[in-house]
């Protein structure tokens, strides 16, 4: 009987079938990911444009990763609301959760901003600029416009590294400088910059790179 010993004991593949109510694809999609639920969830992207495409409503009702996509992006959605009411500061797992979902597996680099109040709970969470599979384009005058848009006080940063290399480069240390000391003359503070690679996130406040 599928999850008979509830949700919190149940196997990948039972929670999988009860979200696809088919337990073949269930273990067929979990195979093709290796067994890893996290590839599952962020290999297998598609864009908005693709998922629009449809010419009614219904089209991908039945289509197993739009079902997985969804359920992704509900769980990133509830994330993102918790923090609305949290010090952010004091949340970094949650902080460091809701960006692994949102860049983990891109095949690009984003460059996204998370804007705070100053009791530092979250306004709004941003995706600046989009590049390629090794570089972005940041344009520090694009994110002090985007802060005194939402008046924010402080601010995250954080990227990705389709490479899977967590480490900072000495680029992404001089555009941190950089943002730092444009946001000061509109005191907004810079407290944390991220970057993100698979599984694996780096904090600069951490290495006292901040």
């Amino acid at each position: 009987m599928l999850l008979k010993n509830g949700i919190t004991h149940a196997t990948d593949v039972e929670l999988l079938t009860a979200l696809l109510g088919n337990r073949g694809t269930a273990s067929t999609l979990l195979w093709q990911a290796g067994g890893s639920l996290f590839s599952l969830l962020n290999e297998e992207r598609q864009t908005d444009a693709d998922l629009c495409c449809a010419d009614g409503a219904g089209n991908y009702a039945d289509d197993p990763i739009v079902k997985l996509l969804a359920a992704r992006e509900l769980a990133v959605r509830a994330i993102t609301e918790e923090l609305r009411g949290r010090d952010c500061l004091g949340s970094p797992s949650e902080v460091r959760n809701l960006l692994k979902h949102r860049l983990a597996g891109l095949p690009h680099e984003v460059f996204v901003c998370i804007q705070l109040d100053n009791q530092n709970q979250l306004i709004a969470y941003e995706e600046l600029f989009r590049g390629t599979l090794t570089q972005t384009s940041v344009y520090p005058r694009e994110v002090v416009k985007s802060c005194l848009r939402v008046n924010a006080a402080g601010v995250i940063f954080a990227h990705n590294h389709p490479s899977g290399i967590a480490e900072p480069s000495r680029a992404d240390e001089l555009l941190t400088r950089a943002l730092k000391d444009a946001l000061a003359l509109v005191d907004v503070k810079v407290l944390d910059h991220f970057i993100v690679a698979g599984t694996c996130t780096l904090s600069f406040a951490e290495r006292g790179l901040i």
